[in-house]
Order: structure tokens, then C-alpha cells, then sequence
């Protein structure tokens, strides 16, 4: 099949496609950053990043990626020789460790198995013996850890840590404006996020937000980097400014994002990606093909295991080739074992439905046979039922 008979589909946790709407702001001339017409984008963004982080806290918008803040929030709350807890299940949780550790913090690193989630009764324990050498300055997580489409019980870890001198930092890179993850009503004490995933922009834009505990405990602390001073940054968005020169295009697409995913409602929005991942997961288990996560699985990603002997790279290949169709692949250990499908951000029920076929088509020239011949009806289905249904709370 010719691919330029089908349009493009990016089906990837990262980045996602983006509405002809932001596209088009990006497109319009150039303003500048520290004048009125740049103010006015800010003050709106500025608010509705707050609805979309559930806070009341500032939003702070950084010129760089969600690796970036991840790195600016452990630079601005910790200082070199505090304890920490990392608890990881897979690409992304090791860099949390990666980064606690070049900022050099004494990290506690708890690993679960890949597609498992984090057990918060073993992190309650290992809170509860650090007790007796000071207690743990931080618990580092994912939100949604992105490598193998798991979603964290952060609820249950955040009640861990209120009330305490511990800081909760979450990666919420694949899970904001995805699946809710109020930080104020949660109790985190950080929440970071990128411009490329559930927010429907190029990269190149990452947000943090802190809790109360989080900046009290910040001005104690100096930061590690020049760039990334986080209460500089609070100071200059009061102002409806950014620190240093933003990223004043992807500002502007930004503030149409935001319009297009908050008008609706956050309840709409959930209930759109929720019946995604049921669609996803319910064509992927027709065509009798291995889920990656069974259980805390997250929304607006679906990761599934491939079957002895094939290849994901030649499935990918083959679905991008084919029908012009891009999905991602594994990481770490699980580089050519893996596909993953992404469902997150500007992607409606016929993207996805592509997405299967291309998929099932793609392992059958692999020789895999589809245990259920109407799997994209089953997918279907799934689909409209989880539009009639109140999503679970992660």
C-alpha cells in the first residue's frame, strides 16, 4: 500500500500530534517577550495551567523539556548530601536516580519489576527505618511512567509524605491534561510536565509546579543551576513574565492548547482519554496479543509485549511503511519486545482505529495470526462504552 494515499498518524507517547488551531497560532509574526501583548498571553495561560494541574500555586513555564524541570525541581529542593527515595519501575524512574545522584543527593533507589506499579506499603516501610537516620528529604516518582505505560498509585504515596518533612516530586509528564493528577488535592509537593504530550505542542516547553511545603523549604536551599532558579521564576511569572527570553511561539500555542483542552471541561477531556485506553487495550487483547501492563495501566498509552520470535523494529517499520502509521518501540532491555501505542493529546477514536489495523497488519506480515477477526469492532465498542462511563480515579 502507498503510504501517501493515508495522511500521517503519530501515534507516539511523545511528541503528539498537534489541532491545525495551535499550528496556525505558531504561525502568526513574531512579538515580544517582555511587552503587553506577551503579558496578556501569560496571565491566561497562567490560569489555566493552574486549572490543569489542580493548584492554586504558580505554574512555572521553562524553556526546556520535562527532563529539564525534572532536574530544576531536585536542583531547588535539595541541597548535595540529602537522603532521598526513588522509587522506580522503569526508563524514566532511572532518571530520577540519574539526576538525585549528579546533583548529589544519597539516593535510596527501590526498583519494581517493569509493568508493575509501586507498592506503597514497601515505600511506607522504607520511610518509616530511614526514620532512625533522619528520615528521607524526598520520594521521587512517575505519575505515568511512560516506558512501559504504567500508572503510579500517587494518592496512596501522597499520603504518605503529608503532613511530613518529606517532599513528594512527581513526574507528570505523561500524565497531565491525560488522566488526573490534582497536585493541591493529592497532596504532591511537585508536579512536572512537557509541552509534547497531553498539552498537543512541539517540544521545548516543560512546567513545574510546587506546593506551600515545597517553596518553604526552597528558600533554604540554593540552587544548583544559573538557568534554572525556580524562585526567580516565580517572581518574574507574578509579573506575567518568564525568567529569561522564552519560547514565545510555543507560548502562544500554548495559550490555544489551553482553550481547546479546558473548554469542554477537565471532566470531558478524562472521559475522552479514558474510553481511548479502553478502545486500545480492548483491540489489543481481541487480537490476542499480550498487555505490557495489566493492572495500574495508563491512560492516553497502551504498551503491549510481542510474541516469541518477532521483532517490534519490523513492526514498526512495516505499519510506518505500510500506512503511514508511527508508533514508538521499547526502551532499555525492552528495545525490540515492545510496542507502544500512543493515544494521548490531539488523537480522536478514527486515529486510533487506524492505528490497530496498522498494527494487526503490520504482526500478521510477521506471520502472527489475530485470535479475533473483529477486533477493531471489539475496540469499538470499548470506545463508546467508556463515554457513558465516570473514569476510576488513578
Amino acid at each position: 500500500m502507498n503510504p501517501m494515499l493515508n495522511r500521517l498518524r503519530l501515534l507516539t507517547p511523545g511528541p503528539t500530534p498537534m489541532p491545525e488551531e495551535v499550528r496556525l497560532a505558531m504561525a502568526r509574526d513574531m512579538i515580544h517577550h517582555r511587552k503587553p501583548a506577551f503579558k496578556e498571553i501569560m496571565a491566561r495561560v497562567q490560569k489555566g495551567l493552574r486549572v490543569l494541574f489542580g493548584t492554586q500555586q504558580p505554574v512555572l513555564s521553562l524553556s526546556c523539556s520535562g527532563s529539564g524541570a525534572m532536574a530544576a525541581a531536585v536542583s531547588n529542593l535539595f541541597s548535595p548530601g540529602e537522603r532521598v527515595i526513588v522509587a522506580e519501575a522503569g526508563k524514566f524512574g532511572e532518571r530520577w536516580v540519574e539526576i538525585a545522584e549528579h546533583r548529589g543527593l544519597q539516593v535510596t533507589r527501590m526498583s519494581f519489576e517493569w509493568g508493575t506499579a509501586v507498592d506503597p506499603a514497601r515505600v511506607a516501610e522504607e520511610l518509616a527505618a530511614g526514620k532512625a537516620k533522619g528520615g528521607y528529604a524526598g520520594l521521587f516518582v512517575q505519575v505515568s511512567e511512560t516506558s512501559t505505560g504504567v500508572l503510579h498509585p500517587l494518592r496512596e504515596l501522597a499520603k504518605l509524605t503529608r503532613g511530613t518533612d518529606t517532599l513528594l516530586l512527581a513526574d507528570g509528564i505523561s500524565a497531565v491534561g491525560v488522566s488526573p493528577c490534582p497536585l493541591d488535592e493529592w497532596g504532591m509537593d511537585c508536579l512536572v510536565t512537557g509541552s509534547q504530550k497531553g498539552l498537543m505542542l512541539p517540544p521545548g516547553l516543560a512546567f513545574a509546579a510546587l506546593s506551600e511545603k515545597a517553596w518553604r523549604k526552597a528558600e533554604n536551599v540554593t540552587p544548583g543551576c544559573y538557568y534554572f532558579d525556580l524562585k526567580e521564576e516565580r517572581a518574574a511569572c507574578d509579573k506575567q513574565q518568564t525568567r529569561f527570553t522564552s519560547a514565545v511561539g510555543l507560548m502562544v500555542g500554548l495559550d490555544v492548547a489551553l482553550e481547546m483542552l479546558l473548554t469542554p471541561g477537565l471532566a470531558a477531556l478524562y472521559r475522552k482519554q479514558w474510553a481511548l485506553t479502553r478502545m486500545a487495550r480492548a483491540g489489543i487483547a481481541a487480537m490476542g496479543l499480550p498487555l505490557y501492563a495489566a493492572e495500574h495501566y495508563t491512560w492516553g498509552l497502551t504498551a503491549l509485549a510481542m510474541p516469541k520470535g518477532v521483532d517490534s523494529s519490523k513492526v514498526l517499520a512495516a505499519a510506518a511503511k505500510e500506512h503511514n502509521v508511527i508508533m514508538a518501540g521499547g526502551q532499555g532491555h525492552m528495545k525490540n519486545y515492545m510496542v507502544r501505542v500512543g493515544h494521548m493529546g490531539y488523537v480522536d477514536f478514527g486515529d486510533l482505529a487506524a492505528g490497530l489495523f496498522a498494527l494487526a497488519s503490520a504482526l500478521q506480515a510477521q506471520g502472527v495470526r489475530m485470535a479475533a477477526p473483529d477486533y477493531l469492532e471489539q475496540a469499538l465498542a470499548a470506545y463508546t462504552k467508556g463515554l457513558t462511563e465516570e473514569p476510576p480515579l488513578p
